[in-house]
């Protein structure tokens, strides 16, 4: 009896077996296929942990990796700005970025390493208009097919400038639809190669080799400085007692106002400066409301936001951060500030019309944050990054109709 029951047993064992497996790879395959293969480029290196994480030598990679391709953006000051803020303010403007963003940074960072026998036959993105441009035209550069996963009320001027870059527009509903779920549901999902907005160590990295352009920018303002300097010693009109004090080989930076929506470039960012300026604070700027960022770092725990659209700060809309990019904030002890449309709106009037350059309102809250007192920046020396100069424009018309006496 005992043998045969063994026997039986033995048997369906092998057949449950059989039988899990068959579905266990089934409900695999399914999930892989719904995520779009979202964990595929999470390969380079692991913290102690199975979490990805991001290093300063892995900027420097992307640093190199985007050398020539990317726009070196200039490192701005105003007086003007400096007089109303009462301290030293640097403008990093990636409204000149390539598409008009910082995201095409990131988006290149992933083309690079797309290269041989890891070159997928297209790659899919979602995003509600600048990643949407970046991974087009990097896609467009490498002659990779992209589809593009874009909400139905993205500003036109993005949505058609995405499908001149070459890529395939696939609209949705962002409130009663999945842009994961959609980009799942298309024809390459399977096969395609998705660069994610935000939460991927290659699109941090990519991010924040604005981080390194700027330490490297103080550097030869430094250098400038010190020979103009030493041509007024020349001509007598500084001692060399004042030359000897002002001659530091990097300025100080105190603080950084960076505009975030999944937390990418603000992350990305603060990594690269904190290799230069350990002590300086960062700060991840949002707009009320959809100051997810924000609240997580306060409450110590990824929250979500109540509402997914309803902002004139499109660019910089997310549910809710990033995991990757969450850890690194707060391993890096950031802190959040948000500011309303309202705010958002005259920082896109003020760019204009006193400092002459075209910000979108996602782009411009990080100058908010400045002009309107967010932070205390009085004797201090502040980088305030504008992050997208993508605006329509009957919203740019309207910011330049604000009247700014009171800036």
């Amino acid at each position: 009896v005992t043998k045969d029951e063994v026997t039986k047993g033995e048997a369906a064992k092998n057949e449950v077996t059989k039988d899990e497996v068959t579905k266990g790879e089934a409900a695999k395959n399914e999930v892989t296929k719904g995520e779009v293969i979202e964990r595929q480029a999470c390969d380079t290196q692991t913290s102690g942990t199975s979490a990805p994480h991001v290093t300063m030598a892995d900027i420097k990679m992307a640093h190199e990796a985007l050398r020539g391709q990317v726009v070196r953006t200039p490192l701005l000051t105003f007086p003007a700005l400096d007089a109303l803020v009462g301290g030293r303010v640097y403008i990093k403007p990636e409204n000149l970025q390539h598409t008009g963003s910082f995201k095409y940074r990131g988006a290149l960072s992933h083309i690079s390493h797309l290269k041989g026998d890891k070159a997928p036959p297209a790659v899919i993105a979602y995003s509600s208009g600048n990643h949407a441009q970046g991974v087009a035209k990097a896609a467009q550069d490498a002659g990779i097919p992209c589809s593009i996963v874009m909400p139905k009320d993205a500003p036109k001027t993005k949505i058609a400038r995405t499908r001149a870059f070459g890529a395939d527009v696939v609209l949705y509903d962002r409130e009663t639809e999945s842009r994961e779920a959609v980009a799942a549901a298309l024809p390459a999902a399977n096969a395609a190669y998705l660069i994610p907005p935000y939460d991927h160590p290659l699109t941090i990295a990519g991010q924040g080799t604005i981080g390194v352009e700027v330490c490297a920018q103080m550097r030869q303002e430094a250098l400038n400085q010190k020979s103009l300097d030493q041509k007024s010693l020349d001509r007598g009109s500084l001692d060399q007692g004042s030359l000897d004090q002002g001659s530091l080989d990097q300025p100080a930076l105190d603080q950084a106002l960076i505009c975030c929506g999944g937390g990418g470039l603000a992350a990305g960012v603060t990594v690269a400066l904190r290799e230069t300026y350990p002590t300086l604070k960062s700060y991840a700027c949002e707009p009320k409301g959809f100051d997810d960022f924000r609240r997580s770092l306060a409450q110590g725990q990824r929250v979500e936001n109540a509402d997914r659209s309803g902002s004139i700060c499109d660019a910089i809309i997310t549910p809710t951060p990033g995991v990757l990019t969450f850890d690194l904030a707060q391993s890096l002890s950031m802190e959040g500030v948000a500011v309303s449309d309202e705010e958002a709106l005259d920082a896109v009037a003020y760019a204009a019309q006193r400092l002459r350059l075209i910000v979108e309102p996602g782009g411009a809250v990080a100058l908010a944050a400045a002009l309107f007192g967010k932070i205390d920046m009085a004797g201090k020396s502040t980088l305030v990054v504008l992050s997208g100069g993508n605006i329509d424009g009957d919203l740019l018309i309207r910011a330049l109709d604000r009247d700014l006496r009171h800036l």
